[in-house]
């Protein structure tokens, strides 16, 4: 706030040449100790006063300093330096944070990058608009792929639902691990459930996000793991989400091959901070870091590529010599 305050004022006296004497006030005052509460509330009113007294009454050139300011007292203030207003706070790990920019991107199964994008700190990667730009981007090349494998973070229905409309198939693991069917298993081929007694569903009717599946009364009435199974009324209810359900529709086996292959994209980030300087951003503003990121990535597929070249000649030399 008070650097905020400072900023402000100093665009006013550029303009004006002279501050008023009123605004003078509002300097913050120099100080080497840990501020307290009382010193942090002192600093909103300040602050909020001066908004008060100075916003619509200067240029742009002011009113940008005072937008900043203004979004530093909200409560739920989201800027981390003004130096840098696209910037945001992120989340590596439960304990690990940073403040800066991500980069999301797509890579295929050879290790090329062939898309990506630019996202503030705070932006979940796999939320349904950042997740269908990057589908978006590789559909305008014309680039179709099997399968698109992701992590946790993508887990919904509609992530999964704007893979299968491309006519691809997705394998994307569950946020909850304990998302299970209470003993109960799906059948893909009929679409219904069936106990642990070896009875399937008699049908289905649409709930909210999903279908809840129901038995028939009259087994449930004599089956000797009623207790276990009904929760209310007279026969077994199940629950299942439209997103759990097409992620029941998934191979498993297939499943565990995609994970496999998906570290990968692990192994690339590694390489672009360790060897291409991607650990920090080197400019200021999104579009800048935006083109660190494009530029980083080029330089790591053409030199893919030339590898992918050398190992594709080597083969064909093989194949010569032993023919």
């Amino acid at each position: 706030m008070q650097e905020g305050r400072k900023r402000v004022l100093r665009a006013i006296e550029k303009e004006k040449k002279k501050l008023d004497g009123s605004l003078k006030r509002y300097y913050p005052e120099k100080s080497f100790q840990k501020p307290t509460k009382e010193d942090l509330e002192k600093e909103l009113i300040l602050s909020k006063e001066l908004l008060e007294k100075v916003k619509g009454k200067y240029s742009s050139k002011v009113e940008k300093e005072v937008h900043l300011l203004e979004e530093v007292v909200k409560p739920d203030r989201k800027i981390v330096s003004f130096a840098d207003p696209d910037a945001r706070f992120g989340r590596k790990t439960d304990t690990k944070k940073f403040a800066g920019y991500k980069a999301h991107i797509v890579e295929d199964e050879s290790g090329i990058v062939t898309s990506c994008e630019t996202l503030k700190g705070d932006e979940n990667e796999g939320e349904e608009n950042n997740f269908e730009r990057l589908l978006q981007k590789e559909d305008k090349k014309g680039l179709v792929s099997e399968a698109v494998v992701c992590d946790a973070l993508y887990d919904s229905f509609s992530n999964r639902f704007n893979v299968e409309k491309r006519k691809m198939e997705h394998y994307i693991p569950e946020k909850r691990k304990n998302k299970k069917l209470s003993g109960f298993i799906y059948s893909k081929e009929e679409d219904k459930l069936i106990c642990q007694k070896g009875y399937t569903s008699i049908g289905k009717v649409r709930q909210e996000d999903g279908y809840l599946y129901y038995f028939s009364s009259d087994i449930c009435s004599i089956c000797d793991r009623k207790r276990e199974c009904i929760k209310d009324k007279n026969r077994a209810r199940v629950y299942v989400s439209d997103s759990h359900l097409l992620y029941l529709r998934e191979d498993p086996e297939k499943r565990k091959k995609a994970q496999k292959i998906r570290k990968r994209i692990e192994a690339k980030f590694g390489e672009a901070k360790k060897h291409y300087g991607m650990v920090r951003a080197r400019y200021r503003g999104r579009w800048r870091v935006a083109i660190q990121v494009f530029m980083s990535f080029i330089v790591m597929n053409l030199k893919r590529a030339v590898k992918l070249l050398k190992i594709r000649e080597e083969s064909v030399r093989l194949a010569f010599s032993s023919g």
